[in-house]
C-alpha cells in the first residue's frame, strides 16, 4: 500500500503562495489560518501543516485574489505602537496617517491636562494614539457610524485607555458646546467619481469614509467652517487630505482665521497634513 501523501509544510505553501499575491501578504495571511504571529512562520518552515488550515488559507488567498483587504481577512492592522481590530465599517488605518499624529503630539504638552477630539474616528486610530501618548489628555472620538464607533470603542478596552470617549454624530455634531485644544481629523477626501474608488482596497472600504463631494473638499470645509466655535484660543485644528489638495486647504484655513497655517508632506514626500491655529 502507498504511503499517504505528506502534508504541506508552511516553507512549500508559503513559496506557493507568493507566486500568487505579494509575499508579505501571504505570510500575514497563513500567520493568521495558523493562529500565530508572523514571526513563527519563519523558525518553522519545515512543520506540517493540517489540511484545516492549508484549506483555510487558500480560502484566504482566493479572497485576497479576488481584491479584498489583508487588513479584513485577518481583521487587524497596526498603527502607531497599537494593533487595532478593523472590520469593513471602518477605514483601514494607514501608515500616512501616523504623520498626522506625529504632528499633532508635537503641538500637545504632556505635562498638561488637555481636551482633544478626533473627527470621523472609524477603528479609533489617531484618538488611540494620541490617548496613549498623552495619558494627561481626555479625548473625545465621533463618528457617524454606530457599528464603527463599536469597533473603535472595542480597540480602546483592548488597549486598556480609559481616558478616551465615544460619540455618535456628524463631525462637531456630536459635540456641541464642548472645545478642545486640538482637533484632529482623516476626513473622506477623495472627489466623487475619481476612479481610484473603484481600485485596489478602496473597493471594499465604507464609501461615507473616502469620499467628500466633487473637488473632496465637503468634509474639510464643513470642519474648518464649525471648528472656530470648538477650539480653545491657540487650539490646533489638522486634517489628512490628498496629495495635491494642501494649497486648496491652506486656503481654507486661511479664510477662516486661522493663523500659522502650513502644509506637511509624508514619507512619500507628498502633501498630507494641513494645519492652523485659532488665533490666542
Amino acid at each position: 500500500m502507498p504511503s499517504p501523501p505528506l502534508p504541506p509544510t508552511v516553507r512549500s505553501l508559503l513559496e506557493t503562495a507568493r507566486r500568487r499575491v505579494d509575499p508579505s501578504e501571504a505570510e500575514w495571511l497563513l500567520a493568521h489560518a495558523l493562529g500565530q504571529p508572523r514571526s513563527w512562520l519563519y523558525a518553522h518552515g519545515s512543520d506540517g501543516v493540517a489540511d484545516a488550515d492549508a484549506a483555510r488559507f487558500e480560502h484566504l488567498l482566493a479572497r485576497r485574489q479576488a481584491g479584498e483587504p489583508v487588513a479584513y481577512l485577518c481583521g487587524r492592522r497596526g498603527f502607531w505602537t497599537l494593533d487595532l481590530a478593523v472590520t469593513p465599517d471602518t477605514l483601514i488605518p494607514r501608515p500616512e496617517t501616523e504623520r498626522l499624529v506625529e504632528l499633532a503630539l508635537a503641538r500637545l504638552p504632556a505635562d498638561r491636562d488637555l481636551q482633544l477630539a478626533d473627527l470621523g474616528t472609524g477603528s479609533g486610530a489617531i484618538a488611540l494614539a494620541l490617548a496613549s501618548e498623552r495619558p494627561r489628555a481626555a479625548v473625545v472620538a465621533t463618528d457617524a457610524s454606530a457599528a464603527a464607533l463599536a469597533v473603535a470603542r472595542a480597540n480602546a478596552q483592548a488597549a486598556g485607555l480609559a481616558n478616551v470617549s465615544f460619540h455618535l454624530g456628524d463631525w462637531f455634531g456630536a459635540v456641541q458646546g464642548r472645545r478642545f485644544n486640538l482637533v484632529a481629523s482623516n476626513p473622506p477626501y477623495i472627489a466623487e467619481g475619481d476612479p481610484h474608488l473603484s481600485q485596489g482596497d478602496l473597493r471594499h472600504e465604507p464609501p461615507l469614509a473616502l469620499s467628500s463631494g466633487r473637488d473632496g473638499l465637503d468634509a474639510i470645509r464643513a470642519i474648518i467652517a464649525a471648528a472656530p466655535a470648538h477650539l480653545r484660543p491657540g487650539g490646533w485644528l489638522l486634517f489628512e487630505h490628498g496629495w495635491t489638495q494642501g494649497e486648496a486647504v491652506r486656503a481654507l484655513l486661511h479664510a477662516a482665521g486661522f493663523v500659522d497655517v502650513a502644509t506637511h508632506r509624508d514619507l512619500e514626500d507628498r502633501d498630507r497634513v494641513t494645519l492652523g491655529r485659532l488665533p490666542d
